[in-house]
């Protein structure tokens, strides 16, 4: 699911406290010859609030059912978002979609200032202080998948320095 992106660190589940957020039951439909079968459709964002998040979609006749499925699909896919302090290293931007999400790092006490399905992502990740601003499709799957975009290109400074090869002291004393 993650592979478009580098060095992402997935996570097993094991021993971690996880919180599941419901973002969103839609109710679908599907016209058969004998009429119309309803179904539904929950898309569930799980986090330790320290840095480790995942999101699943369920799908099932019934909303109980869609949402433990979710819940289970979203287990699956965990991954470490790098965290400075209480907010994120750098502003990034992520898209999904007709989805554009901006996140922007804010200073301590400024609160998570995000609309809908960024918010629950953001607050399951465990970022306190961030801005972010939601363009384009208000679509609560696509939203969800473009915070993720965003969260997963973030690059904290200690693999910055590994990358180039030097220490952490190095890169910011220049």
């Amino acid at each position: 699911m993650y592979q478009d992106y580098k060095n992402v660190e997935t996570v097993k589940p094991g021993g971690l406290d996880l919180k599941d957020r419901l973002v969103g039951v839609q109710r679908v439909t599907k016209v058969t010859k004998g009429g119309r079968a309803f179904g539904f459709s929950a898309i569930v964002v799980v986090g330790d609030e320290n840095g480790v998040v995942g999101h699943g979609l369920g799908k099932s006749k019934e909303v109980a059912d869609a949402i433990s499925k979710a819940v289970e699909d979203a287990k699956k896919n965990l991954v470490r978002i790098p965290l400075h302090k209480s907010t994120l290293p750098h502003e990034q931007l992520g898209k999904y979609g007709g989805a554009r999400v901006f996140l922007l790092p804010a200073s301590q006490g400024t609160g998570v200032i995000a609309g809908g399905p960024t918010r629950m992502v953001l607050e399951s990740v465990g970022v306190h202080d961030v801005l972010s601003k939601n363009q384009g499709s208000s679509n609560p799957h696509n939203m969800v998948k473009a915070t993720f975009d965003a969260l997963l290109k973030l690059r904290g400074a200690e693999q910055i320095a590994r990358q180039r090869g030097i220490t952490l002291e190095k890169l910011f004393n220049g």
